[in-house]
């Protein structure tokens, strides 16, 4: 188990970079992790949700991703509740104080137990993932992820430290502190993360922190930017381009407040025709070629928020003056005449009128819709394009309109709507990995580009190799390996 001093030390990257490397020298790894909060989710082959770290570990280990590698997924709703979403399935909201009580606990324990016992018996080693800290001791009798966890599995714990943040000494030493004499005994080495500058420096650090925690550490990982892995969280959307530019085709994505599986955008994010940029001001919203509207874990909300402050009379104009509007999934029903909520599926929000760009209505419903979805772009096109749904809600024509949809999927069904070349919507996360449906989608300005096409799964398979080659040329492989086949 790699186990963390905090939040967004590098668990989740690190658990990747082990899948890959398990994989490279002969053994078949899986990833785990008990219990999730993202709202970034993935849905697996069998059409079940999961979260997106566990589906990008999974593809660095080299098998398909399944909800035993992630059997509770919690997406947060607000401040103080989340969607249970329970062996892939949405078992309904729970206001966080009710879920972190002891009752109702146990059961959820046996689920995450016995999904972990599954998996267990498919593959081997299985590279497990606590979540945020160890050491908070008032959560140490309801805690399903971290410790309790680590003792179910007999797994051997390895503690990762942000140098990055400051205090490293201060989180490692009081995260192996605050343990029970039990769980101390489980945690066999230090990984230090994310660290800048010369490691020739922190030589006598790796000393300091092995002398005052009692465990060898067993690497200090430098911080990289040239490797590209698949973010779990949106906390890195306020770093990324945030403006216009003058020589590539401009597209923004709405930076909505409740803003969920922005991986929808990751290919188009790299193609070098392209300069993608995430924003809600008004002005870089004008500068824009397309603009991107996308999923969301709270549709009426942000709907609301983005009539509040300008967004949506910005994307009116914008379209007016001849700019390409799409929406995905939450951002398509957006687009629509209305959203409604009757039974206040995703809170006290009943009705708002959409944008008026497509003559659809949405109706919240309970029952989730999660599957993959195959299809042909254009339609009739000799390709095969691949994309997931994950969403709550039934989108159907206005009254009086006939359907003209977006895509048509290998099983028949009908998805999406297109009013023109530049307006139109889609349930399907991931159509924009499809180098088809980009290319598709940049036509219109094609004064612009020079042709480049991006191998999205050869650069993701080069990116995991990349990841491993670093983390293995500074962790000391070999006494993981004695770790891990010492038993006490």
């Amino acid at each position: 188990m790699l186990a963390g001093t905090g939040s967004d030390v590098g668990k989740s990257v690190l658990a990747a970079a082990l899948c890959r490397i398990f994989r490279q020298d002969g053994y078949r790894p899986a990833p785990f992790k008990a219990q999730n909060m993202a709202l970034n989710s993935y849905v697996t082959p069998e059409g079940l949700e999961i979260g997106r770290a566990q589906a990008v570990q999974a593809e660095a280990a080299g098998i398909p991703c399944h909800t035993d590698m992630n059997p509770i997924l919690l997406k947060p709703s607000s401040d103080k509740t989340a969607q249970v979403v329970l062996n892939g399935r949405p078992i309904g909201n729970r206001d966080a104080y009710d879920y972190f009580r002891v009752e109702g606990r146990e059961q959820l324990r046996r689920e995450v137990h016995a999904a972990f016992d599954r998996l267990n018996t498919r593959y081997n080693p299985i590279v497990m993932e606590g979540a945020g800290s160890i050491s908070e001791i008032n959560l140490r009798d309801t805690d399903l992820v971290n410790m309790p966890m680590a003792r179910y599995a007999g797994a051997d714990v390895l503690l990762v430290a942000d140098i990055d943040r400051g205090g490293v000494f201060a989180s490692a030493y009081g995260s192996v502190a605050l343990q029970t004499p039990e769980d101390r005994r489980r945690i066999k080495g230090i990984i230090v993360n994310k660290f800048r500058g010369d490691l020739r420096l922190f030589e006598s650090g790796v000393k300091m922190m092995e002398d005052i925690c009692g465990i060898p550490v067993l690497g200090v990982i430098p911080y990289y930017k040239d490797i590209y892995i698949e973010e779990e969280d949106a906390l890195d959307l306020q770093t990324k381009q945030l403006n216009a530019v003058q020589g590539k085709v401009n597209v923004a994505v709405v930076l909505l407040r409740h803003l969920s599986n922005f991986t929808d955008f990751n290919v188009l994010e790299r193609d070098e025709r392209v300069n993608l940029y995430y924003t809600n001001n008004t002005d870089e919203l004008a500068k824009a070629d397309i603009i991107l509207l996308p999923g969301t874990k709270s549709t009426l909300d942000d709907l609301y928020e983005l009539r509040r402050n300008g967004v949506a009379h910005a994307i009116l104009e914008a379209r007016r003056n001849g700019a390409t509007v799409m929406g995905i999934c939450g951002g398509y029903q957006m687009m629509g005449q209305v959203v409604s909520d009757p039974e206040g599926i995703e809170g006290s929000l009943r009705s708002l009128p959409g944008l008026g760009l497509l003559p659809v209505e949405t109706v919240m419903e309970g029952e989730k819709v999660t599957r993959r979805v195959n299809f042909a772009f254009p339609a009739g096109a000799d390709n095969r394009c691949t994309g997931y749904e994950i969403h709550q809600g039934r989108t159907v024509p206005a009254e009086g309109e006939e359907q003209r949809t977006f895509i048509q999927t290998s099983e028949g069904r009908k998805d999406g709507w297109m009013a023109d070349r530049k307006c139109f919507g889609t349930y399907i996360h991931g159509i924009l990995d499809n180098q088809a449906v980009i290319d598709w989608l940049l036509e219109p300005y094609a004064d612009k580009l020079q042709k480049t096409v991006l191998d999205y799964s050869a650069y993701k398979e080069e990116q995991y190799d990349k990841l491993a080659a670093h983390v293995r040329s500074h962790l000391n492989l070999s006494l993981l390996y004695q770790i891990l086949t010492t038993h006490d």
